[in-house]
């Protein structure tokens, strides 16, 4: 085996989409176990003689929101999946789920409710998506779901 044929990566055309990603969750993967291992265990061995609390514990719980977002994100995506089955490679997926799903998250986010306010949030959940979908679909070529 020469060192040429050593540094030689063959990739097969239908999953080389997943070779860059790939690449990254893995690094992503060894920085969160680093992370944890470097500040996660002395915070908790901290929490756990009593010289700190833990920063989420002490406010109040909106279990609302929390688990309403959790909810719409989960649905986000199942019915990103869906709709870009039914229209493949158009990223009409990403563009017909991403408008009901930043205007509900945005809604549940609110602290009041009125007109003007939902019309913002109505205004921001349809260009944010129509613009990131024409930029990265249309000019980047970027395959959406």
């Amino acid at each position: 085996m020469s060192i040429s044929e050593l540094f030689a990566v063959s990739i097969e055309f239908d999953q080389s989409h997943l070779f860059f990603p790939r690449i990254i969750h893995w690094l992503l993967a060894i920085m969160l176990v680093l992370i944890v291992l470097t500040q996660g265990l002395p915070y908790l061995r901290e929490v756990h003689s009593g010289r700190r609390t833990l920063p989420f514990a002490g406010g109040p719980f909106d279990g609302l929101r929390f688990f309403g977002t959790l909810a719409l994100t989960v649905g986000y995506f199942i019915a990103m999946q869906t709709v870009g089955e039914r229209y493949p490679n158009a990223g009409y997926g990403f563009l017909f789920t991403s408008i009901p799903y930043m205007f509900a998250l945005s809604a549940l986010y609110l602290h009041e409710r009125d007109v003007r306010h939902l019309s913002m949030a109505a205004l921001n959940a349809l260009l944010a998506p129509i613009i990131a979908w024409y930029v990265l679909a249309e000019i980047f070529y970027i395959t959406l779901p």
